[in-house]
């Protein structure tokens, strides 16, 4: 893959956002950078309606903290509106109850894409999701 695209880089923050491990995030990680790719992860969790401004915190607290965005209002706001559109993807499914899950970003040039993986929890009654957000921001 020579210039990555909108579609590389989606799948590059869902695949982060799929990782068990801080060692698979690690290994995803230096193979994303090798094809100029950079990514972060970070765990959330909680009830979803007092959860989603977390982890919109989250989400932009990571990209800054991994390189993948600077510390610029676009920047910022880009991985902001992608993860609040994963968050609406799921809503339906989550209000009113626990979620938990990784939060995967990976950015290439003017795209940023955010991935949200979700585990929705009711008793022993997991149901699971994913929700993905993308913005184009000057690199």
């Amino acid at each position: 893959m020579s210039n990555p695209g909108s579609r590389e880089v989606a799948r590059a923050a869902i695949k982060m956002s799929l990782s068990e491990s801080r060692e698979e995030e690690r290994e995803l990680k230096n193979a994303f950078a090798k094809l100029n790719i950079k990514t972060a992860a970070v765990d959330y969790g909680g009830d979803f309606v007092t959860s989603v401004n977390k982890i919109t915190e989250r989400s932009v607290v990571a990209a800054k903290r991994e390189k993948v965005i600077q510390e610029l209002h676009a920047d910022e706001g880009a991985v902001a509106g992608a993860t609040r559109e994963a968050i609406s993807q799921v809503m339906p499914k989550a209000i009113g109850l626990n979620v938990g899950g990784k939060i995967g970003i990976a950015r290439y040039k003017d795209h940023i894409s955010v991935a949200i993986f979700f585990g929705v929890g009711l008793l022993h009654l997991d149901e699971v999701a994913v929700g993905l957000g993308h913005r184009a921001v000057s690199s």
